[in-house]
């Protein structure tokens, strides 16, 4: 399952080089739940074997597309208010705790909690939309979330490349992974059967 799936975001890097990382990137910045942290993770890896990928244009790409998406992000809040981010909650599952830790952050730390948020899983997500609910200055916005984008690109990329060349090493564990999975799902599978098949025959028959 989860080799599957990062051979399907390999796959659409290889295919599409920087234009994935760009989207990815932009979409998830803007507050779309998708895997941008994996597929740039994934470019940097390839960009040690792959000749059409360089890192240097990787870090380009992905702080260009993170701060369009953050600010993307910023002005479906601004303008969209509460009423938008509670529909965005209902949409995406979003728990409750994830907004009031997000407008805690921001009530604590304000701008800076921009910076800190692409670190974060959940928040990378809703720093840009939550920060224009909240009606934080645009100009302070723009700074520390370029800024973020820039440190936080840089060292996810960075660390991409530098463990390239144990992508090999990485495709093993994935796959290792995929069987402890499989056996953790077939033995909770069997513990449901059992249960079910020795509950209260008396209790059944009602």
């Amino acid at each position: 399952m989860t080799h599957s799936i990062v051979d399907l975001l390999r796959n659409a890097v290889v295919q599409y080089g920087y234009w994935a990382v760009g989207a990815a990137l932009l979409l998830e910045n803007a507050g779309i739940p998708v895997p941008g942290e994996t597929i740039l993770l994934l470019a940097s890896f390839l960009a040690f074997s792959e000749h059409d990928l360089r890192l240097p244009w990787i870090i380009v790409v992905a702080t260009v597309a993170a701060t369009l998406g953050d600010n993307l992000g910023f002005a479906l809040g601004y303008y969209g208010g509460r009423p938008l981010l509670l529909r965005y909650q209902s949409l995406f599952r979003i728990k409750n705790t994830a907004i009031h830790r997000g407008e805690d952050l921001f009530a604590k730390y304000g701008a800076t909690t921009v910076f800190f948020a692409r670190f974060v899983f959940g928040m990378r997500i809703l720093a840009g939309p939550m920060a224009g609910v909240l009606r934080m200055s645009w100009r302070r916005f723009l700074v520390f979330n370029f800024l973020g984008a820039v440190v936080w690109v840089s060292v996810i990329s960075c660390a991409g490349y530098l463990f390239g060349r144990h992508w090999n090493r990485l495709e093993e564990a994935l796959k290792r992974a995929d069987v402890l999975a499989a056996v953790i799902i077939l033995l909770v599978a069997g513990y449901l059967w059992w249960r079910n098949r020795n509950r209260d025959p008396a209790g059944s028959g009602e």
